[in-house]
C-alpha cells in the first residue's frame, strides 16, 4: 500500500500549525518500524521497491511536520497558496529597516573583542522576533488569511536564514579557538 494521505494524516494529527512534537516522534517511531524495508527483506522486488517509497515518505513528512518553517511551508502549500518557484517579496518596510539594522549589527559584532556576548544578544533578539512571527502566522492560518500567512512565511525564512548565519559565525569562531 502506497500512501495517499497528508502528512498531518499519516501521523494522526490535526491539520494545524502547532504540533504535539512528542506525539509527533512517537508515531514516526511506530511508522519506522512498520514500514521499515529491513521488515520486508523476503517481500517481492515489488514490496521491496514500496517499502522504500513508503519510508520515505514517512521521513520526509516527519522532517516537514517537525520543523516549524517547513510545517508553515507545508500548510501554505495544502491550501495551494505558495509556489515554491516563486520567490516571496516582502514589501513590509519596517521590517526590512528591522532586517537591515540586525545584519548590521551582526556585522559589527564579528569585529569586536565581545563577539560571543554581542552574537548571543543578537541570537535572542531575532529569535524573539522569529517566535512573534510564527504566533502571527499560526493566526493568520487560522482566519483562513493565506495571503497575509504566506507573507509572514516570508519573514520567517528570512529571520531563519540570519539566526543560521549567526550560528555558523559562532561555528567558525569555535574552530578558530
Amino acid at each position: 500500500m502506497e500512501f495517499s494521505c497528508d502528512y498531518f494524516e499519516l501521523f494522526g494529527l490535526p491539520i494545524g500549525y502547532k504540533v504535539d512534537l512528542v506525539l509527533l516522534a512517537k508515531r514516526y517511531q511506530e511508522l519506522q518500524f512498520k514500514f521499515h524495508p529491513d521488515r520486508h527483506m523476503r517481500g517481492t522486488p515489488k514490496e521491496k521497491k514500496l517499502a522504500v517509497i513508503n519510508i520515505s515518505y514517512i521521513n520526509q513528512a516527519y522532517t516537514e511536520l517537525k520543523s516549524s518553517l517547513l510545517r508553515a511551508k507545508y500548510l501554505l502549500s495544502l491550501q495551494g497558496k505558495i509556489d515554491f518557484n516563486q520567490t516571496q517579496i516582502i514589501h513590509d518596510p519596517l521590517f526590512l529597516m528591522e532586517q537591515m539594522d540586525l545584519r548590521e549589527q551582526l556585522d559589527s559584532a564579528r569585529k569586536t573583542a565581545d563577539a560571543f556576548i554581542a552574537l548571543e544578544e543578537l541570537n535572542e533578539t531575532a529569535s524573539r522576533r522569529y517566535k512573534e512571527i510564527q504566533e502571527l502566522f499560526e493566526q493568520q492560518f487560522n482566519e483562513k488569511n493565506y495571503e497575509a500567512a504566506a507573507d509572514s512565511l516570508a519573514k520567517m525564512q528570512f529571520i531563519d536564514k540570519f539566526l543560521n548565519e549567526i550560528n555558523r559565525f559562532e561555528e567558525e569562531s569555535d574552530n578558530l579557538t
